[in-house]
């Protein structure tokens, strides 16, 4: 009987997040103030007064839904994993939580992160599609049909729910292959551009410098990662695909069902909201499933 604790990524974000963390926890407080430092700006103004149009915002989102996660688990007492994963972003909270990285690090990588793609995104004008209802290999071979566009599965969530990314006409294109395919539904998602395609190269290679100048530790336990769905412990390897993960899709469908193979019985998703918990209900039926938030 193995625990995995599962952190989340971008999309779990509400006004008003981490107040009451910061208000009833001193150290929580303290992790909060640290981070307002790194980040040269008062993300903590942001993240319990602003609107959800501000906390939307890439540089925002992403360091907010981080220290939501990690402040959480390192405030919360007695937690042990067996294994760790995360979804997209939530892969750099999961690195923190098996010591790999440092809060500190992984803050600093985060909002380089968040940054890099943000800037890929004025580079190329790109989107995503939520697809429902649409076996996973049907939908990689509708994609496969675009050579003059970016059309890629993107995050695989859950079976029948796959997410595409691309250029704004291959997806726009692609949703109408898709409905006409039988989807259920093919709905162009309100992001900022194509997060885990190809078009994300730039904030590839900005990212790449700043982990290879991050020193990364061995963990306490292994992480599985979006790239393979498989466990890692080395840090090299970890540190590569970390690097992969922004031009590659999100594997999570099969990072739960190879965790709960390895043996995980009980999943505990950490962070912002309960998306998680849902989608390990539709890939692991047979585990225990809560969440710290």
């Amino acid at each position: 009987m193995k625990h995995a604790f599962v952190f989340p990524g971008q999309g779990a974000q509400f006004p008003g997040m981490g107040k009451s963390l910061y208000e009833q926890s001193a150290l929580a407080k303290e992790y909060f103030e640290q981070a307002n430092e790194i980040l040269g700006f008062r993300i903590t103004d942001i993240m319990f007064g602003g609107t959800d149009a501000e906390l939307k915002q890439t540089n925002v989102t992403q360091p907010a839904i981080f220290l939501h996660s990690v402040i959480l688990y390192e405030t919360t007492p007695d937690l042990m994993p067996n294994m760790v994963a995360g979804h997209s972003l939530g892969e750099f909270s999961a690195l923190v939580a098996n010591k790999v990285l440092t809060f500190e690090d992984g803050l600093r990588l985060v909002a380089k992160r968040a940054a890099a793609m943000q800037r890929a995104c004025e580079i190329n004008p790109s989107t995503m599609a939520a697809v429902l209802g649409l076996e996973d290999a049907k939908v990689e071979e509708i994609c496969a049909e675009f050579t003059d566009e970016v059309v890629v599965a993107a995050n695989y969530n859950c079976p029948g729910q796959l997410v595409i990314s691309g250029s704004n006409e291959g997806i726009r294109l692609a949703c109408e292959r898709l409905k006409a395919a039988g989807a259920k539904r093919a709905l162009v998602l309100p992001v900022g551009g194509a997060f885990h395609s190809p078009l994300m190269q730039p904030a590839r290679e900005e990212l790449e410098e700043a982990i290879a100048h991050t020193q990364f530790s061995n963990p306490t336990c292994p992480v599985y990662q979006n790239v393979d769905a498989h466990p890692y412990i080395d840090p090299g390897m970890i540190k590569q695909n970390l690097i992969n993960q922004l031009t590659a899709p999100v594997r999570w469908t099969q990072t739960v069902q190879k965790m709960a193979e390895n043996g995980a019985t009980h999943f505990t998703e950490v962070g912002p909201g309960s998306v998680l918990q849902g989608l390990i209900k539709k890939i692991a039926k047979e585990v225990t499933i809560d969440g710290i938030s």
